[in-house]
């Protein structure tokens, strides 16, 4: 009787059947990274919310065919959201002024290179969910769950979701657990090592 409710003490603590303790090992998630950020960025909510002045990338890289991300633009201001590389300067704003970044910004307008590259039907607003479905080819962008049909193309090396905040702005950005469904085909971004 002893050696049953010892079992049970036992799967109770989270140890299971074995005598010693067995760490359970945490599931990586993809987020804001800390290492890669600008110098006066905040990044708070586990790594979900960005606010200050600068970029942040996301600590995993678009590795899949098919990925997608949103974000909740909380409180209006300066920000863009979209694709970069690691070259990328997280302290030169706005993003989108140089190769190594396409990013859609707080006026609707996308950029690449310092050239404006198209502008969104519609201007976002505070409280809006802004998703970008990226799949190697083209990278699109929703508003609300509503398709914009302005897609960037022409992206090239390893991209990472990058956001960018000035002037009060504050970004709540969303890898999993969306607000609205991906469009076909798309999903959350992997961790590198699950897509083994």
């Amino acid at each position: 009787m002893t050696t049953c409710f010892c079992c049970l003490r036992r799967l109770w603590e989270g140890t299971g059947f074995h005598s010693g303790q067995m760490p359970l090992k945490e599931i990586p998630t993809v987020q804001l990274d800390s290492t890669h950020m600008g110098n006066d960025v905040v990044i708070v909510k586990n790594g979900k919310r960005i606010c200050g002045t600068g970029a942040a990338l996301s600590n995993a890289p678009i590795a899949q065919n098919k990925a997608y991300f949103e974000t909740k633009v909380q409180c209006t201001g300066v920000w863009g959201i979209g694709l970069a590389t690691r070259k990328c300067d997280m302290n030169t704003l706005p993003l989108g002024q140089n190769t190594e970044s396409w990013v859609i910004r707080h006026d609707g307008s996308l950029w690449h290179n310092g050239i404006q590259n198209g502008l969104l039907p519609e201007k976002p607003q505070e409280g809006d969910i802004l998703g970008l479905a990226y799949d190697h080819v083209e990278l699109n962008y929703y508003v609300n769950g509503k398709p914009q049909n302005c897609p960037t193309r022409g992206i090239k090396g390893t991209v990472y979701p990058v956001f960018y905040v000035d002037d009060s702005a504050v970004l709540d950005v969303q890898f999993s657990k969306f607000y609205s469904s991906p469009p076909d085909g798309f999903d959350s971004i992997m961790i590198e090592q699950s897509l083994l």
